[in-house]
């Protein structure tokens, strides 16, 4: 599903127009987002929980020209599925 398709899914389902039903996909977005900066942590119940990982430092391989790099440490964002939404799939 692309943005779009929940903009109009949204609009649908609420019986909105798609201007306010993308404001309110990006302004969830947005809280969700800065939740995740902010508590390290968003779990919605019944459908999952995201959380930031860390990333250790490691090898990789340039694809282009096949030498060794040193990616550095990072943080990203994971996502673990609540069980009800796996036994739903």
């Amino acid at each position: 599903m692309t943005k779009a398709e929940l903009v109009e899914a949204v609009a649908k389902s609420a019986n909105i127009t798609k201007l306010a039903a993308a404001e309110a996909v990006d302004a969830t977005f947005e809280g969700i987002a800065k939740a995740i900066r902010k508590n390290k942590r968003f779990q919605v119940p019944g459908f999952g929980t995201f959380t930031v990982r860390a990333r250790k430092a490691r090898k990789g391989v340039n694809p282009q020209t096949g030498d060794a790099i040193n990616l550095k440490a990072s943080r990203t964002v994971g996502f673990r599925a609540a069980p009800v939404l796996k036994k739903g799939l």
